[in-house]
């Protein structure tokens, strides 16, 4: 295990990955958080309407790729923004292997390689808390880690024209508008399944 690598974890977008029988699956995510160092503990919230996070609570192990400035928006949009629950991710995805506890992880595009073992989890409603052991890391490469910013100002693919101003709330994760003063507490963006804490008002 190599604990430097949890240094990456201050900021980021990180591809989740779980397995349950045959079938692996993966999704983005953008809260992964060092609990403790002794032991080295790591804590992950997942939204309940996709599929990874009920193999997750079925296995109670998990591979988190933290992912660079390199990686390209085909990754964006396969693993984080397909609604489907039983779309295969990784269906003609060439970037992948198995870690020593059976999971897929990212071999490009990733800096770092964290692997967790459950040890419990909290109901917050639309998401489930996972606290787990921190059972693998590695450092993959020395790219930066990707922010929201830089998603946003380099890979996300910029509209051709200004829409018309529209009054409501805009997804940081995939761009989708909910038109309304209000956005509801318990709101889920029908696209990327992200909460209203992903959420900006739209200016």
């Amino acid at each position: 295990m190599n604990p430097t690598a949890l240094f990456k974890l201050s900021y980021g977008l990180f591809v989740l990955t779980a397995r349950e029988g045959d079938f692996d699956n993966g999704c983005i995510i953008n809260t992964v958080s060092q609990v403790t160092s002794s032991p080295n503990r790591i804590s992950i919230t997942v939204n309940k309407q996709n599929k990874t996070h009920d193999m997750i609570a079925a296995t109670g192990r998990f591979n988190v790729s933290i992912l660079t400035t390199a990686a390209p928006f085909d990754l964006f949009r396969r693993f984080g923004f397909q609604s489907g629950r039983e779309v295969d991710k990784f269906d003609g995805w060439q970037d992948a292997a198995r870690s020593e506890n059976g999971l897929l992880y990212l071999t490009k595009y990733a800096n770092a390689l964290l692997s967790g073992q459950v040890v419990t989890q909290v109901d917050l409603g639309t998401h489930t808390l996972f606290v787990a052991d921190l059972t693998g890391a590695e450092v993959l490469s020395q790219e930066p880690s990707v922010t929201y910013d830089y998603y946003h100002a380099n890979i996300k693919p910029q509209p051709a024209q200004q829409a018309p101003k529209t009054r409501g709330w805009r997804c940081r994760i995939c761009g989708y508008v909910y038109e309304g003063e209000n956005l509801p507490e318990d709101f889920t963006c029908p696209w990327c399944k992200h909460g209203p804490e992903d959420f900006e008002p739209i200016q």
